[in-house]
């Protein structure tokens, strides 16, 4: 979204501080919904090859790149996923879940958290809820999501 690319080593410094604090960044990773010059799983992969213990939350589960960044968050521990407009039948018209992709997130159950961009979206807010019910991934996985994940990455005493 920014006029930077993640992994400009300029940032290196400032990268290095925020894995040593555990301080997560949320960071618009994906191609969709606005493509930008920086935006792409291919930085955030030298980004975290640097910075292998980075707190990261990419948003809107990395569309449409949703594959590429699950494979991040499967290797790299610290990387989350935020579900913001991810599955919605707003998104679904651009950047539709791949096939096979929502058996990839009860894997990733506790580092899935929900977004929603509020109030900038173009859907009523329950709608993204609804959307990730339709996943039908269980009610473990719709706890986690939507409170438990985001309070315990923010160390907010949640287990």
């Amino acid at each position: 979204m920014g006029g930077f690319a993640a992994d400009d080593p300029l940032l290196d410094p400032a990268w290095a501080v925020l894995a040593e604090q555990r301080v997560p960044v949320v960071l618009h990773g994906g191609s969709a919904p606005a493509p930008g010059r920086h935006t792409g799983p291919d930085g955030v992969r030298r980004l975290l090859g640097r910075h292998p213990d980075l707190l990261l939350v990419i948003a809107h589960l990395g569309m449409p790149e949703y594959d590429a960044f699950a494979d991040l968050a499967e290797r790299y521990p610290g990387v989350h996923l935020d579900t913001t407009m991810g599955g919605t039948d707003f998104a679904d018209r651009f950047a539709p879940l791949p096939a096979g992709y929502p058996q990839r997130l009860p894997a990733l159950a506790d580092r899935v958290v929900r977004g929603s961009d509020f109030p900038n979206i173009p859907y009523p807010y329950a709608h993204q809820l609804r959307a990730l019910t339709r996943l039908d991934l269980g009610d473990d996985w719709m706890r986690g999501v939507p409170w438990t994940n985001g309070a315990r990455l923010l160390r907010l005493g949640v287990d």
